[in-house]
């Protein structure tokens, strides 16, 4: 059995890490969120005046605002670049405090890839679904227009496109059960 092993669960959008890392944490296996501690980020005072001095354009009655960041990262690749090398850093830190102590833990990390992070995980559980699937998902989910999804979509990946060494893929294009399914067929692969 492995011990003291971070596993990162990435994908696209839409693609459905969080209902894999639901699944994992159903399996009773600890499961920690980049996007759970970007939301404590955002109620740090000292991480909200870095934001505002980054993109004074979005700031408004003196706080940031996530909506405005966000339209602004994803029509403007130097402006998600510098907010990149801002966030991610002071995410993966917090992250990677959370997971200490756990025997193996998984983490899903949005943005793996797109950051370099992958070296600092001993396996990687990769989420794939149909393009169709991931937008209808996005859409439903997040209220965003297809143009807006297609723009995220670009920015993130690519991904590898086959089981190998630390990299295993998990297929989400069924059911809830069938998810399960892949999920516990990926935790064999990786000896757990």
């Amino acid at each position: 059995m492995m011990q003291n092993k971070k596993i990162a669960v990435t994908g696209g959008i839409g693609s459905g890490k969080t209902q894999l890392c639901m699944a994992l944490k159903e399996l009773g296996y600890p499961v920690f969120s980049c996007d759970e501690i970007s939301d404590d980020l955002w109620k740090d005072e000292g991480y909200l005046a870095g934001l505002s001095a980054l993109f004074p354009a979005c700031v408004r009655e003196g706080i940031p605002r996530k909506d405005l960041i966000s339209k602004l990262v994803f029509s403007d690749k130097e402006a998600l670049k510098k907010l990149n090398v801002y966030a991610h850093p002071r995410i993966m830190d917090a992250l990677l405090e959370r997971m200490k102590g756990e025997k193996v833990a998984f983490a899903e990390v949005p943005l793996l890839f797109e950051g370099g992070y992958e070296d600092l995980f001993d396996a990687v559980l990769i989420v794939t679904r149909g393009e169709d699937a991931r937008v209808r998902a996005v859409a439903a989910r997040d209220g965003l227009s297809v143009e807006e999804i297609h723009a995220r979509m670009r920015a993130q990946g690519p991904y590898p496109k086959e089981d190998g060494g630390k990299f295993v893929l998990v297929k989400n294009d069924g059911s809830k059960d069938e998810l399960l399914a892949a999920a516990r067929d990926a935790l064999k692969k990786l000896g757990l």
